[in-house]
C-alpha cells in the first residue's frame, strides 16, 4: 500500500510516484524501497530499471493486488477459500475491475519466473495472512 499513498493527491503520470519519492526520502525512508515505489511505474523505468528483486516484486503485484481485492469485495466470504481459478474466472470478464490492465498481470506473472496462477496464488495468501489489516474480518 506504501507504493500509491500519493495516488490520491497526484493521480497522473509522472507526478504520481514521483511526488511521492521526496516525501518518502524526508522521513527516513530506504533509497533501495524509494527506488522500487519509482520503479512500478513506466514513466520511471529509465532511471529505474526493474533490474532488481524488489522491483520486480512490486511490479508483479501492483495490479494483481488490486484486482484480488475488487475480487474479495464481491465474494460473501472475502479472501478466505479464494482460489486462482476463482481470480482467472473474474479476469476474463472486462467490466468487471475494468481498469486493471490484465496484461501487467500476466507480465507480472513472467517477470517473477512463475506460472499465473502460482503467481496469483502467492499474491492471494499473502493477502490472507493481512486480511484485517486489507479490512476484512
Amino acid at each position: 500500500m506504501l507504493h500509491d499513498f500519493d495516488y490520491e493527491r497526484w493521480p497522473h503520470p509522472p507526478e504520481h510516484t514521483r511526488a511521492g519519492a521526496p516525501i518518502l526520502r524526508e522521513r527516513g525512508v530506504e533509497e533501495e524501497i524509494v527506488a522500487a515505489i519509482l520503479s512500478h511505474a513506466d514513466w520511471n523505468r529509465a532511471d529505474y530499471p526493474l533490474d532488481r528483486p524488489l522491483r520486480k516484486a512490486l511490479c508483479a503485484v501492483d495490479e494483481l493486488c488490486g484486482f484480488i481485492m475488487a475480487v474479495a469485495y464481491v465474494r460473501p466470504e472475502r479472501l478466505t477459500g479464494m482460489s486462482a481459478s476463482s481470480v482467472r474466472k473474474k479476469m476474463k470478464q472486462k467490466a468487471f475491475a475494468a481498469a486493471v490492465n490484465r496484461e501487467d498481470v500476466d507480465r507480472g506473472a513472467d517477470l517473477v519466473g512463475l506460472s499465473l496462477d502460482e503467481h496469483i496464488q502467492h499474491v492471494i495468501a499473502a493477502m490472507q495472512g493481512v486480511s484485517r489489516e486489507l479490512g476484512f474480518p
